[in-house]
């Protein structure tokens, strides 16, 4: 297995910013060769990134057979969109390494918890916009998520918003309406937004499970296709939802929830599939 830490931050960016990148190593005696990648990005509010959402999920994926990245993107002080600018970064930098790291560039899947889902998400609704090539200095093509996976998401800035996210987001800008309603994502899903897997809780307090209602209905009026579970019990931020990645107090731990990476393994493994008789990734 080969980690590598790219430090993929903008000049002035925060020195927290980078790339952890979890990669499986080739072999002759593996029939799997190149594998889809999983790019996590953690939640926290866009305060901080969460441990609990970070390498214990990357690990778990890496165990189902892909390989894994965990992104540490810029938050409060920082703004929109650094943040939203880093996730491209990555994407580039997976990309130019995709053959030297065995990786299918045609299958790289962004995962994001909480505030963490709502940056996914805005990735996904704005990744083919010019100002995110311009800034970067690429081509739009290498830019493009191939998947989307969706924790408890941060979707909407209206009703059901969690505010102290978008006003951390914001910062200086968040007496801006326009850019405030800009970044409600339900209002801006395209064609180009890929499938998505989400699951959110109904007893999310924090982030109402309505923001994943929200989401699922925009993709299906673009007749994009959405796989979306919704579990009756469950705190918000539950990451794995078992022992790895409960507090110390013993909370973020919902039995009931667990299954949800399992089937996320099993969407990934029938979206990503290239054709009815190959072996996928993961079995």
């Amino acid at each position: 297995m080969r980690i590598e830490i790219r430090d993929i931050a903008a000049d002035g960016a925060q020195n927290q910013v980078r790339l952890c990148t979890y990669i499986q190593d080739a072999s002759d005696e593996l029939f799997v060769n190149d594998r889809p990648i999983v790019v996590i990005c953690p939640g926290g509010g866009y305060s901080f990134t969460s441990d609990r959402e970070a390498d214990p999920v990357a690990l778990q994926f890496m165990a189902m057979g892909f390989h894994a990245a965990v992104l540490r993107y810029s938050v409060a002080p920082a703004e929109y969109p650094e943040a939203l600018l880093e996730v491209g970064s990555s994407l580039n930098h997976i990309r130019k390494n995709a053959r030297k790291w065995h990786v299918d560039p045609n299958k790289i899947v962004l995962l994001g918890f909480s505030a963490g889902g709502h940056l996914a998400a805005s990735y996904a609704c704005f990744w083919e916009e010019s100002f995110v090539a311009t800034r970067l200095g690429v081509e739009k093509e290498v830019l493009r998520p191939d998947g989307l996976i969706l924790g408890y998401p941060v979707i909407t800035s209206g009703e059901y918003a969690h505010y102290e996210s978008f006003e951390n987001l914001l910062g200086s800008q968040k007496s801006n309406k326009e850019l405030w309603n800009r970044l409600s994502l339900e209002h801006q899903v395209s064609e180009s937004v890929p499938r998505t897997f989400i699951w959110h809780t109904c007893e999310d307090e924090m982030v109402p499970v309505q923001n994943t209602l929200l989401w699922v209905n925009a993709l299906m009026e673009k007749h994009i296709p959405v796989e979306c579970h919704i579990f009756e019990k469950g705190e918000h931020g539950l990451s794995l939802a078992d022992w790895k990645t409960r507090q110390d107090d013993g909370s973020r731990l919902e039995e009931n929830c667990t299954e949800w990476i399992n089937l996320a393994k099993n969407w990934m493994n029938y979206y990503l599939k290239e054709d009815e008789t190959s072996d996928d990734a993961g079995n």
